[in-house]
């Protein structure tokens, strides 16, 4: 399974957000220092979900991590996150 269907899976089943976008950005990113040849490193989620309504960003950061899970994040350089309500 590709790493961003993995992250759109797991962001669904803790979420179930009215709109999620998971977008592979790893290609963007060839070449630079950190960044596996093998790609799948770089990734940009937008999520809007009823959970992060009155939470402050870092808040609804934390909580993307934590429905991703450490295991996953360990595979992934980078992670740009655009959570709201």
């Amino acid at each position: 399974m590709r790493v961003a269907d993995e992250i759109a899976e797991k962001l669904n089943d803790v979420f179930s957000p009215r709109e999620l976008e998971v977008v592979d950005d790893s290609a963007s990113h060839a070449g630079h220092a950190g960044a596996p040849d093998a790609g799948q490193s770089h990734f940009n989620v937008r999520i809007r979900a009823a959970e992060f309504a009155g939470q402050s960003r870092i808040a609804r950061h934390r909580a993307v991590h934590a429905a991703i899970g450490a295991d996953l994040i360990g595979r992934i350089h980078a992670l740009a996150i655009d959570a709201d309500g």
